[in-house]
């Protein structure tokens, strides 16, 4: 069974920093791309950061130079480090392993964790 358990979310106030953490179980971790998305109230979902197998990341233009995503295959954990956070980086933040190079349309969600920046 495939599971990815996000953590790390909750409330900050603007300027503050928090690290989200995704932890993978049921997959061969190395072999998947990790990503982390975000959904605002009354948004689509989007991309925030992604992380390949071999580490290349690729972020998107509003968390650019504020947000770092790494990887750790021993523990098949994903991390998101946000700093500088803004009012409009509240949402729930989803952890997302891409195995399409593997099957197509091969991938997993994680529940979410809420992320509040507020003061």
């Amino acid at each position: 069974q495939v599971q990815l358990v996000e953590s790390g979310g909750g409330l900050v106030q603007p300027g503050g920093s928090l690290r989200l953490s995704c932890a993978a179980s049921g997959i061969t971790f190395s072999i998947y791309a990790m990503a982390w998305y975000r959904q605002a109230p009354g948004k689509q979902r989007e991309l925030v950061a992604a992380v390949t197998s071999a580490g290349t990341t690729n972020y998107a233009g509003s968390v650019k130079g504020r947000f770092t995503a790494t990887r750790d295959d021993a523990k098949a954990t994903v991390y998101l480090q946000m700093n500088s956070l803004k009012p409009e980086d509240t949402a729930v933040y989803y952890c997302h392993a891409d195995g399409s190079t593997i099957s197509a349309g091969l991938n997993y969600w994680g529940q979410g964790t809420q992320v509040t920046v507020s003061s």
